[in-house]
């Protein structure tokens, strides 16, 4: 039971939380997705190259990686609801700018500025952790996982039907419209926070993990561009890695850190972060495969010349299938423990890319593959957070799973650079499109992904000295823990 300092508000509007929540979730997916098919049209329209017209989607995911875990920090105090206020407004601002015809420089501000709505979903978990009875905070916390990777599949078709028909700003309005009216529904519904003291933010943490977040990604987008082998780019992964190594260093040594990087040992949240990240890779590197083959025109031997309607069409089977798992997962109740979950799901992900590389040849294969993907993405994401959620304090909520996104912003990236990789090492000189042999590579190294992630899955969730609880387990022992800012290893599920 929570004690009265810990005791959540009451809710004015309970029915309505839930949606709310659900809908800041799918804004940060979709506007997070918003510039992937809209490169070429940038360039065109900006008189820029596409690789300075990839930054528009770079620079979302660099200020995403660097704003979610200083979001959740500053969302695990007392003042939660005011930086998921101020996180919509950046969104709400960041849109503006981007749907202005001003420029490529503006609208590379507003994409920047919609990055930090992207910390906003570790803080949704954090007040339906907070706010909800058991029952409905459990799932809440599994479909809130899920809104990541099936906004995507929202986000791309969104664009495309906008650029297609609207022009290339239309798609931008509907964010600023769409961050508008979320911004009015969290003011109204969302509750304060439970009342904890105050945590000093952690400056020097956050600095080091600023800078090696972004030398981290910006070695990943940058590598295809600059030569993995340049003097600059080995520079800046050298620089990556002794910047987070002098974060988690100083994590460990801190008071306050902005991330409690011990936390990260407990067996569940390790699985969890390990699955996300290395399954991250193997889902975006499938994302990135797809749009790509099958834009490529026909005249090269394989792709279905497809527009880019008709291409975020495709994606709509993998969302529609990742929030229908998502449910049944939660069905399942105390049958549905890690233990089974994560190899299922990473069996699933692992199937999707092999009908990829058998099954390729017509565009209700690729829906259908696509749709095995969310199959596995769903029972995966529905999973993960009940395992963190289990292995930390109420107060570490929104910090622990805002560190959970910053690795499935670097899995994604690492799929995306590895996809581009494997790609133009299969363009001969002169060739401007691969070969169909690069896409079979790139297939399998997705496979290999997977198969990495199960491994994972099945040694760390059925070894050591005890099991882990199931779903319904850990999100049911949240209030539990919720008394104890600290509590011990003995005293978590």
């Amino acid at each position: 039971m929570s004690t009265p300092d810990t005791a959540a508000p009451a809710l004015r509007h309970p029915r309505a939380l839930v949606p709310v929540l659900v809908s800041l979730g799918m804004l940060v997916a979709v506007v997070s997705s918003l510039g992937a098919p809209l490169i070429p049209t940038i360039a065109a329209e900006d008189h820029v190259s596409v690789s300075t017209a990839q930054w528009a989607l770079t620079v979302t995911m660099l200020v995403g990686a660097v704003a979610t875990p200083v979001m959740g920090r500053l969302g695990d105090g007392p003042h939660r609801k005011r930086v998921i206020l101020g996180g919509l407004g950046f969104v709400l601002v960041g849109s503006v700018l981007a749907a202005l015809p001003a420029g490529f420089a503006c609208l590379l501000v507003g994409r920047a500025l919609q990055g930090v709505g992207m910390g906003l979903v570790p803080l949704a978990i954090a007040t339906a952790r907070d706010a909800l009875p058991d029952t409905r905070a459990r799932s809440a916390v599994a479909t809130l996982s899920l809104t990541t990777a099936a906004g995507i599949g929202l986000g791309y078709p969104i664009t495309g039907m906008f650029a297609e028909y609207l022009g290339m700003y239309a798609g931008f309005w509907f964010a600023a419209a769409t961050a508008a009216a979320a911004l009015t529904a969290a003011l109204i519904v969302v509750p304060r926070a439970p009342h904890r003291p105050s945590v000093p933010m952690d400056v020097p943490g956050a600095l080091l993990l600023t800078g090696g977040m972004a030398a981290l990604l910006l070695t990943l987008a940058e590598g295809e561009r600059w030569g993995w082998t340049s003097a600059g780019l080995l520079a800046l992964a050298g620089a990556a890695v002794v910047l987070l190594g002098g974060w988690i260093a100083h994590s460990l040594r801190s008071t306050h850190p902005l991330v409690r990087v011990r936390l990260v040992k407990d067996r569940g949240v390790l699985v969890a972060n390990l699955t996300t990240m290395v399954g991250g890779v193997g889902t975006y590197l499938l994302i990135a495969l797809v749009t790509r083959y099958v834009q490529t025109p026909t005249s090269a031997g394989y792709g279905f010349s497809a527009s880019i309607v008709v291409t975020g069409l495709l994606l709509v089977p993998f969302s529609a299938a990742s929030l229908l798992t998502g449910r049944l997962v939660r069905m399942l109740g105390s049958a549905a423990t890690p233990g089974r979950m994560l190899p299922l799901g990473c069996l699933l992900s692992l199937g999707s890319l092999v009908c990829f590389l058998l099954a390729r040849s017509s565009l209700w294969g690729i829906g259908t593959m696509m749709a095995l993907a969310g199959l596995g993405v769903g029972v995966t994401f529905a999973v993960t957070p009940g395992l963190i959620v289990a292995g930390v304090p109420a107060s570490e909520t929104g910090s622990a799973m805002s560190f959970n996104q910053v690795v499935k912003y670097i899995g994604y990236s690492t799929g995306s650079a590895l996809s581009a990789v494997i790609l133009q090492a299969a363009t001969a000189p002169g060739a401007s499109l691969p070969a169909n042999d690069g896409y079979r590579t790139a297939g399998l190294v997705g496979c290999a992904a997977f198969a990495i992630t199960g491994v994972i899955a099945v040694a760390l969730t059925r070894g050591g000295p005890r099991p882990r609880p199931s779903v319904v387990a850990a999100v049911q022992a949240a209030p539990a823990v919720a008394a104890d800012p600290a509590p011990s290893a003995q005293a978590r599920p």
